[in-house]
């Protein structure tokens, strides 16, 4: 039998105070043990209630009690502490009780000691009504120790989100100045290897032509690359601003496909175009979904070996114009698919991975289509190929400023990322 924590009177309500009904928050003379209001066994209604508050403290301290009876004694362990029974007296009425229990007629402890003649209704009421007060002062202290633990956790919660925020701002601040840094010295060296590929400043040899064809698409790529960058950091500093304008779904794609192959490269994936007649245009910030179909396309050549095929579609759709690309290229994991539109980073995060690039493409273009008020959707499945796409509503001719547009100018919407 473990020991019993001996109460005082100090530990006692007063005895013209009243408890509430754990269940109904009646008022409950003190030593009841039925709720005068709802009939529910009170020791029973406030043990359960306890379990399931103490259940909802996420980390309890290992010195805080775990159940209801390490904070409060069994019924027979009170009974015999308050020397209102022997030891061998308990042991007669549990045995009784588990007979009862063996027949199919459970009863209560209280009950065969009533019926046993061992205790009094007046003894056994005020034994339970103590123990009742005991719970409830034990739920207060398990409340304002929840309280404490939410209110210290909240706290640290802000304080790593605040500091998260400043490490953001670390970073686009970063990029920005860098990606500047960066563009100026590239200017030039784009500007001096288009002459030399345009032979301006002199005939070229076969090799040092196709030399020079190397280094001009090689410089092409680190210019989209840099732009991508100020583009992100733009983005996570602010608002995306939108110049909206009625567009012809097949100069997007047409535009997209010309950007892609200027710097595609010798041996990389042909490109079909599938584009529906009659396409009603779409209402779009030319720019950018220009540019995000070019990632698209950029993506899936980079992704697809030869003589494997990339396609980039237009098609109508109830009232909208869906745009895919779709590849057939290596895929992506299911199980990963949501780790693709995370900046700067990369499914093959390696040092000598296969595929080149700063993980910013998908992650911009998303926020752009959304900017849009549309969605990027993804269907992969690896080894197969994957398909990117995206609907963008039709522009009714005549049509007035959509309602999330209301209050804007005309030409151009600003939208928060």
């Amino acid at each position: 039998m473990r020991p019993i924590t001996r109460m005082t009177s100090a530990d006692l309500p007063p005895p013209d105070s009243n408890l509430r009904c754990p269940h109904c928050g009646s008022s409950v003379p003190f030593g009841q043990r039925y709720c005068p209001e709802c009939g529910v066994d009170l020791l029973l209604a406030a043990d359960l209630i306890f379990r399931q508050r103490l259940s909802e403290v996420l980390a309890p301290p290992p010195a805080s009690p775990s159940s209801a009876e390490e904070l409060v004694p069994r019924l027979g362990d009170a009974l015999i502490h308050e020397g209102l029974l022997t030891p061998e007296q308990l042991e007669r009425a549990l045995a009784a009780q588990s007979e009862a229990a063996a027949r199919g007629v459970p009863r209560r402890l209280g009950e065969v000691l009533l019926e046993q003649g061992l205790l009094s209704v007046g003894d056994l009421d005020r034994v339970v009504a103590r123990q009742i007060a005991q719970l409830q002062r034990a739920l207060q202290a398990a409340n304002l120790t929840l309280e404490e633990r939410v209110r210290e956790r909240t706290g640290e919660l802000t304080r790593a989100f605040e500091r998260l925020s400043e490490l953001n701002q670390l970073k686009a601040n970063f990029v920005a100045n860098i990606s500047h840094e960066l563009r100026t010295p590239l200017a030039h060296i784009v500007g001096y290897v288009e002459l030399f590929c345009d032979q301006a400043l002199g005939p070229l040899t076969p090799d040092q032509a196709k030399a020079m064809e190397v280094m001009q698409r090689a410089s092409q790529r680190l210019q989209v690359l840099i732009e991508d960058l100020i583009q992100f950091a733009g983005v996570s500093q602010g608002a995306m601003s939108l110049q909206l304008s009625a567009a012809a779904p097949a100069d997007l794609v047409q535009e997209a496909y010309e950007k892609m192959s200027a710097h595609a490269g010798p041996g990389a994936a042909a490109v079909e175009r599938e584009i529906a007649e009659d396409l009603p245009p779409v209402r779009v910030d030319h720019q950018k979904i220009v540019w995000v179909l070019t990632q698209l396309l950029d993506n899936a050549v980079k992704f697809t070996r030869p003589p494997g095929r990339v396609t980039i579609r237009a098609a109508r759709h109830t009232t909208f114009v869906r745009f895919e690309v779709t590849d057939t290229g290596i895929g992506i994991p299911q199980a990963r698919l949501g780790e693709i539109f995370e900046p700067f980073h990369q499914l093959d995060g390696s040092a000598n991975r296969r595929y080149a690039g700063t993980g910013l493409g998908l992650a911009l273009a998303r926020q752009i289509i959304e900017a849009h008020g549309a969605h990027l959707d993804v269907r992969s499945q690896e080894g197969v190929g994957s398909v990117f796409g995206f609907e963008l509503p039709a522009d009714a001719p005549g049509a007035g400023p959509s309602p999330e547009q209301a209050g804007q100018p005309a030409a151009s919407r600003s939208t928060s990322t």
